[in-house]
């Protein structure tokens, strides 16, 4: 649980020391050049609190720099308050609530939860492959977008699988462990090699009855596949049931909260699902935890609003 009311979400130097705390939990450091030694804190009212000063590279910063928060002008409780409401709630919460929670304007909290999803995301080549000995993983794929119903006509599905403008996500759930999700082109049999890449071979792989999953799913441990055209969901430890309560609030979140996920950002919607999966409560890990996690992630990791506005997924 957390309290909103605390100092670190209200008052500038609590929250500023609390992120120190947790960027530099053995002191403060330059993230210029790596130096502990020679890093001294700054003082006087012209530079203002939260400054220090390298000696050796002769630069001065903040726990900022080097974050997702780097040069924001939006106050540091802000963004720690923003970051611990997202990681609280289940199914996310959107940024026009944010707007109005912390009194910013609408493009602000869009960008503040745009970088706070990229904190959540792992540094690219740090995710580490999935599952092992003894352990099983499902895989599953399903399709985000809005009810056809809904839809112009031109943009119906006229019976395909899938239906124009949705997109295709992909989702490998550990059993009692992590989640990670890709937003694919196609479900084909390279596209689902591609995803299974990360996924120790000594796993056993659960999966349906798609076709893209037959000659991979040889490389594995073991490979059990349901058929759920002919009603078949379980059968002794052979489902996809924690898939599928993965996907159940993904869309409950899209749906319900942000109501229109765009195919450009669609990837960083994701890395927030995934991310508060991984770090649920099932495994020991309260709000406060979680969000002190993503707070940590927010170092080595830099995003601007142009490469937001621009970036694909």
């Amino acid at each position: 649980m957390i309290d909103i009311t605390k100092p670190i979400f209200t008052d500038e130097a609590a929250a500023r020391a609390h992120f120190e705390s947790i960027r530099w939990p053995d002191g403060a450091y330059c993230p210029f050049c790596g130096q502990f030694e020679t890093v001294k804190k700054l003082g006087g009212a012209s530079m203002g609190d939260g400054w220090y000063h390298c000696r050796d590279c002769r630069k001065k910063f903040t726990a900022m720099v080097g974050t997702v928060y780097h040069r924001s002008h939006i106050p540091i409780h802000k963004w720690l308050l923003a970051t611990y409401l997202m990681c609280a709630s289940k199914k996310g919460i959107s940024s026009h609530q944010l707007m109005r929670m912390l009194g910013l304007s609408y493009k602000s909290a869009w960008f503040m939860s745009m970088r706070i999803r990229e904190a959540m995301a792992p540094l690219k080549g740090e995710a580490g492959p999935m599952g092992g000995g003894g352990m099983i993983v499902e895989a599953d794929t399903t399709y985000i977008g809005g009810k056809e119903k809904n839809k112009h006509a031109s943009k119906r599905d006229g019976g395909k699988i899938g239906g124009l403008g949705k997109q295709v996500v992909h989702t490998l759930v550990e059993r009692g462990g992590k989640a990670r999700s890709h937003h694919i082109a196609n479900v084909t049999g390279v596209t689902l090699r591609s995803v299974l890449s990360g996924v120790d071979r000594k796993s056993a792989l659960m999966t349906d009855t798609a076709g893209g999953y037959l000659h991979v799913g040889k490389e594995f441990a073991r490979h059990e596949m349901v058929d759920h055209g002919k009603d078949e969901y379980v059968r002794g430890d052979a489902y996809s049931n924690s898939v599928e309560g993965y996907f159940a609030t993904l869309k409950r979140g899209i749906t319900g909260t942000f109501h229109h996920v765009s195919e450009q950002h669609l990837s960083r919607y994701l890395s927030e699902f995934d991310f508060r999966h991984s770090e649920r409560s099932a495994l020991g890990v309260d709000d406060g935890m979680r969000a002190d996690k993503a707070l940590g992630g927010t170092v080595g990791k830099r995003l601007t609003y142009r490469e937001n506005r621009s970036a694909q997924a």
